[in-house]
């Protein structure tokens, strides 16, 4: 009797110290849309109580250890939200556009789960003014003309298909010898910087960087929205990156980036402000 005593609490100690991708293997997708409103909640409320969280709550901010109490320290105007649910691995990916009176503007991407224990970790790569072409006003007005919305079930790509695409438009950098399923109209949401014009010839085939490494490639799912995120730590640097496709008949449509730059304004690479004026095109107008 003590050894099945003995035996019990030892499987009960295993699960209960298992990590969370172990201890639930699939959620229902209503289940996570709920967390994914909690933390739209939570970001306007300012404060972690919207959410189920468990007992330790482990939370990254490019891609470094840090707090999710000092993060949500005050209520943010939601600009503009995107979400992607990943029943298959409790998952969810969000990014908005929010703005706050003591940090100002941002855009923030998050990758966050949902496990035995509550909700949790949270993986979150913050921009503001000086990250990579950032412009978070221009960010919403491009996004919010988009289409995310479901795809009719009989159309929809396979998972493996989804990851297939995004990850030959990542390998890219590094490859450019890659075949990109590029579909037509496709647009590239950049910080900023937009490549559509609203015609049916727009493309995102318009250049990458070469040599570029996208490494350690975390990535959410949503084969109803036909969808893909994917956080990255991006070139020599190894930058914070996050990229989020959308594609349909297996082909691009949507590419979204945002791109934490550390202490270098733009990444490196010069004013963005001088960049805009020597290039207005980059941020068409649809007004």
């Amino acid at each position: 009797m003590k050894r099945q005593l003995l035996t019990l609490v030892t499987a009960t100690a295993a699960l209960a110290f298992a990590t969370p991708a172990a201890a639930q293997a699939g959620c229902d997708r209503a289940q996570v849309q709920g967390i994914a409103e909690d933390w739209i909640e939570a970001l306007q409320q300012g404060t972690m109580m919207t959410m189920q969280l468990g007992e330790w709550v482990e939370y990254s901010e490019n891609f470094r250890r840090s707090s999710l109490g000092g993060f949500l320290d005050e209520p943010r105007e939601v600009i503009w939200h995107m979400e992607l649910l990943d029943p298959t691995t409790c998952k969810l990916f969000a990014e908005a556009v929010v703005r706050s009176e003591r940090r100002g503007l941002e855009v923030v991407a998050t990758q966050l789960g949902n496990g035995f224990f509550g909700v949790g970790p949270f993986n979150n790569i913050v921009t503001n003014e000086g990250d990579w072409l950032f412009d978070a006003e221009r960010t919403a007005y491009y996004a919010v003309r988009e289409d995310w919305s479901e795809i009719p079930v009989g159309q929809r790509n396979t998972r493996a298909e989804l990851l297939a695409a995004a990850n030959a438009y990542l390998d890219l950098f590094s490859d450019p010898t890659v075949q990109v399923p590029w579909g037509t109209p496709c647009a590239r949401l950049e910080g900023g910087v937009y490549t559509g014009r609203g015609l049916e010839t727009d493309s995102c085939n318009v250049g990458v960087p070469s040599g570029i490494a996208m490494a350690e490639r975390e990535y959410i799912v949503d084969e109803a929205r036909g969808a893909v995120n994917v956080f990255l730590k991006m070139g020599p640097n190894r930058r914070p990156d996050s990229h989020t496709f959308r594609i349909e008949n297996g082909q691009i449509r949507y590419i979204h980036t945002v791109t934490n730059c550390g202490i270098q304004d733009n990444c490196g690479f010069g004013s963005f402000a001088e960049m805009l004026a020597r290039n207005p095109d980059m941020q068409p107008d649809f007004d």
